[in-house]
């Protein structure tokens, strides 16, 4: 592996940041991003102030509108995007946006490719994912609770089923439903991936959930499906394949999320760094003071364990391995260090951390879910420890599962 940046990718990350900086950050204090979600109007300016300046989308392909950035690529791009809460909803590298462009790209037909990509790439509609239920029995952690069905009919399939935790569905146009599917006999033939249109009258949202954080358009909503027919030219992938299809997306969204807040935790990080150089306490700077200091190094410490977690994990991806180890033990790292960075940040403000001067108060809202979005740490430990048990005699060596 080569850790140095292209002198191309070095200038893009630059131009990025300059970017975000210049343009991006001065709307964090607009009045359309508040409280539960980032008005549209904002986020459409945020998409047209990138558009023009050329980094929209860089990790869709070209022939859709996007840059066609490797993985490892989007790394350094997305720690520099991200430099703002607000850098992922501009550069529409947003959650569940991003994932399902890496979905469609690896599994529609070319059909569903040429009606959809095009849109998303171009900032033009947002999109959802539907995979979780509510806690009544239904899926989360363990996708064969899966409630949610899909029968088949003339022409199609019908779906029944409530989703809950579902990420911009408000606004959105495409949402990308995970379904049991039954056959005209009633004989189970396994999940499937659908796509469906928001605006259908067999589709609702029942209510926006009141959550910790704050920075998804359309934020996260209970949703219901009630007798909604799909045309079979709108299943995705295979019928019965949609956990195993479904990978490929949840994989790199594992990493995309780690880079996206390995970005604001670096924010807050510099923020702590430029307070702690200029707060006098007790005769001197607060960064002189030893305790201080410590936390800060372990900050720098944990960001470079994080950053160079996130290129490993990237770098296998490009050269075609799932990584779906790397890409567990990554998300466990970065979304325990990372909320550890933006914590010590806080406690280096003091007072004016726990206030909204400065965006360490959101980004520490906000990171906290990380631990839980796109698989519990525990979850993740608990799928490494399984692979020791079935990967024969231990051998350290020996990457898990391979």
């Amino acid at each position: 592996m080569d850790f140095d940046l292209s002198p191309e990718l070095a200038d893009l990350r630059g131009r990025v940041l300059h970017f975000i900086r210049d343009s991006v950050v001065p709307l964090e204090d607009d009045p359309r991003n508040h409280g539960h979600v980032v008005e549209e109007s904002l986020r459409d300016e945020l998409i047209e102030l990138t558009r023009a300046a050329g980094f929209l989308s860089p990790h869709a392909p070209r022939e859709y509108g996007g840059m066609g950035l490797d993985h490892r690529s989007n790394a350094v791009v997305f720690e520099a995007a991200c430099w703002s809460p607000l850098g992922p909803i501009a550069l529409n590298i947003q959650a569940p946006d991003e994932g399902n462009v890496n979905l469609l790209n690896k599994i529609a037909s070319p059909g569903q490719k040429a009606k959809w990509l095009p849109q998303i790439a171009g900032g033009k509609i947002r999109t959802a994912f539907s995979m979780t239920e509510t806690a009544t029995g239904g899926a989360g952690s363990d996708p064969s609770l899966l409630q949610t069905s899909a029968h088949a009919v003339d022409g199609g399939y019908v779906i029944n089923g409530r989703k809950y935790m579902i990420t911009g569905a408000v606004g959105a146009t495409l949402n990308i439903v995970m379904a049991r599917t039954f056959d005209r006999s009633g004989q189970h033939l396994g999940a499937t991936m659908f796509l469906t249109e928001i605006d259908n009258p067999a589709f609702r949202i029942d209510r926006m959930l009141p959550t910790l954080d704050t920075n998804s358009p359309g934020g996260h909503s209970e949703v219901t499906f009630d007798g909604m027919f799909v045309p079979e030219e709108d299943v995705l992938g295979a019928v019965g394949e949609g956990f195993r299809q479904a990978q490929v997306r949840l994989g790199p969204a594992r990493l995309t999320h780690c880079m996206r807040w390995l970005g604001q935790a670096v924010r807050c990080h510099s923020i702590a760094v430029t307070h702690a150089r200029q707060r006098q306490s007790f005769g001197k700077l607060l960064l002189e003071h030893q305790g201080v200091g410590f936390m800060l190094a372990d900050n720098e410490i944990e960001l470079q364990q994080c950053r160079l977690a996130i290129w490993h994990a990237a770098w296998l991806l490009d050269r075609g391995d799932r990584a779906r180890n790397e890409t567990s033990m990554t998300k466990v790292l970065c979304s325990e260090l990372l909320g550890r960075v933006v914590d010590r940040s806080l406690q280096i403000l003091g007072a004016i951390g726990i206030t909204r001067d400065t965006v360490v108060e959101r980004i520490y809202r906000d990171i906290r879910p990380f631990r839980i979005y796109d698989g519990p740490s525990e979850i993740h430990r608990h799928a490494l420890a399984q692979r020791m048990l079935a990967n024969g005699p231990f051998d350290p060596y020996r990457p898990l599962g391979r």
